[in-house]
C-alpha cells in the first residue's frame, strides 16, 4: 500500500503544473454531479482492475503471491490512465500533458515495474505480464475516454 500510495502521490503533486487549459468562465462546483460523474469511472476503474486480477487467475494462471504483485500494480497503471484520461475536460488527447506529468508519469512506472519483476516486497512476474498489464492501461486510458466525455457532458461538468 505504501508503494501505491507513493506513485500516487508524485502522479498528483505533478497534476499542478499540467497543461490543462482553464474555463472560458468561472466554475461553479456541482459536488452531487461530480460524485456522480467519477463513481461511473471509478466503477470503470474498479473493472480494471477485477479483469487484471482475473486475466491473472484464470487466463495465466498465476498463484496467489504473484496476483498480490499483480494487485499492486493494476490500481497503479489504471490510476495513471484515469489520470491522463480526465485532465482534460474533452478527449485525452486535446492537450499535451506537461512536462512534470509526464517525468513523474515515466518515475512511477519505472519504480513499480521494477519491483514487479525483481520481486522487490513482492512477489516477482515475468517482465510479459508486467507490459501487458501496462499496455492493457494504456487501452484503458483510451477506452475511459470515450465514456468520460458523454459522462462528463450528461452532467454537464464539461
Amino acid at each position: 500500500m505504501v508503494i501505491i500510495m507513493i506513485t500516487g502521490d508524485f502522479l498528483g503533486m505533478s497534476v499542478t503544473a499540467d497543461n490543462v487549459r482553464p474555463s472560458a468562465k468561472p466554475n461553479q462546483w456541482q459536488i452531487g454531479k461530480l460524485v456522480l460523474a467519477c463513481s461511473v469511472l471509478g466503477i470503470c476503474l474498479l473493472g480494471f482492475c477485477t479483469g487484471s486480477l482475473l486475466v491473472g487467475k484464470y487466463q495465466l494462471g498465476l498463484d496467489i503471491g504473484a496476483l498480490q504483485t499483480l494487485a499492486a500494480i493494476a490500481p497503479v497503471f489504471g490510476g495513471e490512465a484515469t489520470l491522463y484520461a480526465i485532465r482534460e475536460r474533452q478527449h485525452l488527447w486535446n492537450s499535451r500533458p506537461g512536462t512534470w506529468l509526464i517525468v513523474s508519469s515515466i518515475g512511477d512506472i519505472v519504480i513499480i515495474c521494477t519491483l514487479a519483476m525483481r520481486g522487490i516486497a513482492m512477489r516477482p512476474l515475468p517482465i510479459a505480464v508486467v507490459a501487458s498489464t501496462l499496455l492493457a492501461s494504456l487501452l484503458f486510458a483510451f477506452l475511459l475516454d470515450l465514456i468520460k466525455v458523454p459522462v462528463f457532458r450528461r452532467f454537464q461538468i464539461a
